[in-house]
C-alpha cells in the first residue's frame, strides 16, 4: 500500500500541518477512480512513532479487509495541531473555550479536498466523499456533515464529544436540514454515562429527523473504551456500511 505524507499550508489558520494520503493497493493498476475518506487525528492511523501514546487506527490492517470485500477508498488523514480543541469545536465551550469549528471545515473542503481532487484520481461527488473522526475529531466531522453546503455525503462519527459547548451540536443537528447520505455513529459501553447518554440522545435526533436502517447505523459497543484501540475494530465496518453499493 502507497502512503504519501504531504505538508498543506492553511490559509484559514496560516500555519502548515501533514497530510498523509493512504492509496488502495490497485490504485497503481489502472485508471480507475476512487471514493475518498477525509480522516481527522491523521497522525494516529497508522504509524505508533507519531500516534498519540503509541496507539493508532492500525489502518494498514483495516483497509485490505474492506479491499477483500470490494471497497477501496482513498484515505486522507489530516494530523491535528495544538489547536486541536480550537479547531474541532464548532461551538465554544465556556471553560475550554474554542470555537473555529468554521475555519476548520473551511479549510477541510476548500484546501484540502481542493488539493487532493486535484492531484489524484477521486470521485468528487457526494456519495463518495466521507467525513470521519472521534471524540473531538467525531464532533467536528458530525459538524461538517450537516454544515452547509457540504460536499461529504457520508459521516463516521465515533464515541463525538457531544458534551463540549453544552451540547449545543444537539440543537444544530435538530435545526439543520436532512440532507441525503449515510451516517455511522458509536459509542463504548465504558465511557461513561454522560458520554453514553449523549450518543443515545444524538440517535434519536437523526432517527426523528428521518433517517432509517439504511441510512443510519448506530452502534454501542460493549465494553468499548474511549481509545484508539476500540476505534480501530470499528473504523472498518463503520466504512463498509457507508461505501457499499447503495
Amino acid at each position: 500500500m502507497q502512503k504519501d505524507s504531504l505538508e498543506i499550508w492553511s490559509p484559514q489558520f496560516r500555519n502548515r500541518r501533514g497530510v498523509d494520503v493512504y492509496l488502495p493497493e490497485s490504485y497503481e493498476e489502472g485508471r480507475f477512480r476512487y471514493p475518498v475518506v477525509y480522516m481527522q487525528d491523521g497522525q494516529n492511523l497508522s504509524d505508533p512513532a507519531i500516534a498519540f501514546a503509541g496507539n493508532t487506527w492500525r489502518l494498514l490492517d483495516g483497509l485490505p479487509w474492506l479491499a477483500e470485500r470490494g471497497i477501496e477508498p482513498i484515505v486522507v488523514g489530516i494530523h491535528n495541531t495544538d489547536g486541536r480543541l480550537a479547531e474541532y469545536s464548532p461551538f465554544p465551550d465556556g471553560k475550554h473555550g474554542g470555537g473555529d469549528g468554521d475555519r476548520y471545515v473551511r479549510f477541510l473542503t476548500d484546501t484540502v479536498k481542493a488539493r487532493i481532487d486535484a492531484h489524484y484520481r477521486t470521485r468528487k461527488d457526494r456519495a463518495n466523499t466521507v467525513v470521519a473522526g472521534s471524540s473531538m475529531g467525531g464532533l467536528i466531522s458530525l459538524y461538517a456533515f450537516f454544515r452547509r453546503p457540504s460536499p461529504f455525503g457520508a459521516a463516521a462519527i465515533l464515541s463525538p464529544s457531544i458534551w463540549f459547548g453544552g451540547r449545543e451540536i444537539l440543537s444544530f443537528v435538530q435545526r439543520a436540514r436532512m440532507t441525503t447520505g449515510r451516517l455511522y455513529l458509536d459509542v463504548g459501553t465504558s465511557e461513561g454515562t454522560a458520554t453514553l447518554r449523549d450518543a443515545r440522545t444524538l440517535n434519536r435526533v437523526l432517527r426523528r429527523k428521518g433517517y432509517k436502517a439504511d441510512s443510519l447505523w448506530y452502534l454501542e459497543s460493549q465494553g468499548g473504551q474511549h481509545r484508539e484501540e476500540d476505534w480501530a475494530w470499528r473504523i472498518p465496518q463503520a466504512l463498509e456500511f457507508l461505501l457499499r453499493q447503495r
